[in-house]
Order: C-alpha cells, then structure tokens, then sequence
C-alpha cells in the first residue's frame, strides 16, 4: 500500500477541514454524520484550527484523528478514535464504567475504496487506542445508522459485532444508531492484533 497511515498535525487544519466538508458531501452523509456539509462549511477557521489541534498528538491525549496521506500528498481516508474514559464524562451512549475507545468520523474517498484504506486506518487507530496505559481499553465501539447497512457489513468483516444497544439519531428520535464493539486485544477473535 502507498498510502502513510498517520496522526494529523495541529498546523494541518486546511487539510482537515477539506476532507470533512468532502466526506459531508459523500451521497451517504446523511446516514453516516451527525452534521450537514452546510453546518461543517458555517464552521470558522478558528473552530477547524481547535480540532486539528484536538485530534493531533499535540492535543490532550483523548483524541486521534489519522488519516491516509497518498504519496502526492492528499489525504484520502481518516478515522477519529475518542477516549471514553469513565471518570471524564458519559459521551454518546457511553457506559459509565467503562474505559472504551469510539471510533467517529470514518471516510475514505470514493476514488481510494476497495484499496483497503479503510482496513489499514482501523488497524492503526486501534492499535493506538489498545497502546494506552492503565487502565487499558476494554473495547472500541462505534455506532452505525440503521439505514448504513454497508458500513454495517464492512464493520462486521473486520470484527465489530452489534451489542445489542441502540440510541436514538440526535435530532430524528423516530431513527436508531446500532452500537457495534469489539474487546481488547487479549481476547480470541481468530484474528490479529485489534480483534479483526
């Protein structure tokens, strides 16, 4: 594979801001983010300078956002691990008494799909989020619309599994987010590393 998996830098907030806007512009957005490309556009420059800052290794250690850099420099894929941890707050749907990764914000560009950018950036992003010191990260979990049975069925292929757990999609009460997981890296899921 050509592409470099890596951790986006705070200085590299154009570029972050670019592949948000075209992920939001992607024909199945409206099932896959929680934001229009209209609200990711009315976003100024110092609100895309925080998450690019957030999401670097320059930030507050909860956060990653790593992306796939082609060799001419275009980033064509990212995914964001957020650290749940039970003393920082309940995020979405989160357990109270669990240290979890969630994995938001997964993109890959039309153009680079079926290259296996996807499967590269869950390894890499969960790979980080099992690195972490005590306590260690008991599983990842990510949420899938119920109306995105194709992300749902790449997410089983690398090993998520549905919990069982739903949530309600923030701003459409009558629509469900699926939760999917998979445990830590100790646990046999036949496969390597992540669980997949």
């Amino acid at each position: 594979m050509e592409h470099v998996m890596r951790v986006v830098r705070a200085d590299e907030w154009r570029a972050v801001k670019e592949l948000r806007l075209a992920a939001l512009q992607d024909p199945v957005a409206p099932v896959a983010f929680l934001e229009t490309y209209e609200q990711g556009a009315a976003h100024s420059d110092a609100f895309w300078q925080d998450r690019a800052l957030g999401g670097s290794e320059d930030g507050d250690g909860e956060v990653r956002q790593f992306v796939a850099e082609a060799p001419d420099g275009r980033w064509d894929g990212s995914v964001t691990v957020l650290i749940e941890r039970p003393d920082a707050g309940v995020r979405f749907g989160a357990t109270a008494d669990v240290h979890q990764a969630h994995v938001v914000g997964v993109f890959v560009r039309p153009e680079a799909r079926g290259a296996g950018l996807a499967e590269e950036l869950f390894r890499v992003a969960t790979d980080w989020a099992w690195s972490l010191g005590e306590p260690p990260i008991e599983r990842v979990r990510l949420y899938v619309h119920e109306d995105n049975p194709r992300a749902a069925a790449f997410y089983r292929r690398i090993g998520f599994v549905p919990t069982g757990k739903t949530e309600p999609v923030p701003g459409d009460p009558s629509a469900r987010e699926i939760e999917y997981a998979v445990g830590g890296p100790e646990q046999d899921t036949g496969a390597d590393g992540a669980g997949f």
